[in-house]
Formats: C-alpha cells, structure tokens, sequence
C-alpha cells in the first residue's frame, strides 16, 4: 500500500514536472515585445540647428573664438545608430592677425548611447570638406565629437556638443609652417527637431502583433485534441 502511495505521488511529480516545462518553453517561445520609447520621445529623422563658437590651432599663437553655425539633416537606422549631413559655416581668427569665413559639410555616423531615456549622451565621427569664403581654398577633412542631448517635450530636444576637425592641409591659416596640418574646434547649443516617431512605431506594434497571431495560431495546430 505504501509503495502504491509513492508510485502514484512520483507519477504526480512527473506530471506536474512535464506540464511545467511544456509552459516555460511555450513562455519562452513567445516574442519580446519591442521598445518603442525612443519613437514616443525621438523619430527617426530629425532637423537640427545649433550655435556656438569655433576656435583654430594653426601656426600663429593667440587664436580667437569666433561665432558659429549650424544646421542638418539626421536620419535614425536603429535607435542607437543615425546618419547626419550637416553644412557648417564659421570663422576662425588670430588677434589682430587673422580672420577669415569658412563652411564645411559633414557626414557622420552618431551613436545615441541611451536611446529610450529623455537624456543620453551621443558620440559621433566621419569625414566632410572644408571650404573658405567663395572657395577661394579647399579641403577635406576628418572630424569626431562628443555631446549631450536632453528631451525637454516629445520630439523636441536640446543639445550640447563639441566636435575636433582635421584638415587636410597647412594653409587653413595663410600660412604654410610646422609638420602637421591645421585643426579646428567647435562648441555648440543647438535643437533637434524629431518626426516620424508615430509611423514607425506603428509600423514596429503591426509586425509585432502579426507575429504573436501567427505563433498562437501555430500553437494551436500544434496542441493535441482531447
């Protein structure tokens, strides 16, 4: 009698151990609802504009901060990775030496650390061409920054970044002397404008809803009929 008591309860057991897995495997089967936040709060494309100052390290001493401007165009691949084109125009001067116009237009790859919160900090790099007033000289070159940006209302954010410029030549100042090549830095407060934040969030909410009706109704051909 005591043997058939056990034999029954590890009978029980077994079930109660199979119907489990079965539901963690079924749970486990089920699709991660996606993040969606970064749509609510951001976009995927944003214009931006900014203000700031710019500054050279050239071949003559005291450089000057002058006044600087900018505004672009950014397109979001992923909530975390954008495309940003952006024309920059600014002047970079020496005391009593040295002042002169310039524009640039660059194209970066921007990595949004923080994507889903309302601040996050951005790191951005690429390549661009560095133009003085009517072309009179030109350039390429390479630059990188760092920045802040802070969601103040939905699809409306301000922002806080510096960027490092390398010119591909020695004469951004008038004057060939040194071994290396002239740089550049700016600093700046500017806005992003986010839109199309709602149609893609729809977009992501269809597909995922598509995909959960697809794996109950595979779950349902799967269950044995009782």
């Amino acid at each position: 009698m005591i043997a058939q008591q056990i034999r029954f309860n590890l009978l029980a057991i077994v079930i109660c151990l199979i119907g489990f897995q079965g539901f963690t495997q079924e749970q486990t089967e089920m699709p991660k609802a996606p993040k969606t936040k970064f749509y609510d709060l951001r976009g995927t494309n944003a214009f931006d504009v900014a203000l700031g100052t710019s500054v050279i390290n050239g071949d003559f001493i005291d450089p000057m901060f002058e006044i600087y401007s900018h505004f672009g165009y950014k397109r979001h691949l992923t909530p975390h990775l954008a495309i940003d084109f952006g024309y920059h125009k600014f002047n970079l001067a020496y005391i009593d030496l040295f002042n002169e116009g310039f524009m640039s237009f660059d194209l970066n790859m921007e990595l949004l650390l923080i994507p889903h919160e309302r601040f996050s900090p951005f790191i951005f790099g690429g390549a661009g061409y560095n133009a003085s007033n009517h072309f009179k000289q030109t350039a390429p070159k390479v630059q990188g920054g760092i920045g802040l940006e802070c969601i103040v209302s939905n699809q409306f954010a301000l922002k806080l970044y510096t960027d490092y410029n390398y010119v591909s030549s020695d004469t951004l100042d008038g004057l060939e002397a040194g071994a290396s090549d002239d740089t550049y830095f700016r600093i700046a407060f500017g806005l992003n404008f986010y839109f199309g934040g709602a149609q893609k969030k729809a977009k992501i909410l269809k597909d995922y809803s598509t995909e959960i009706e697809a794996n109950s109704i595979t779950d349902d051909k799967n269950r044995p009929k009782l």
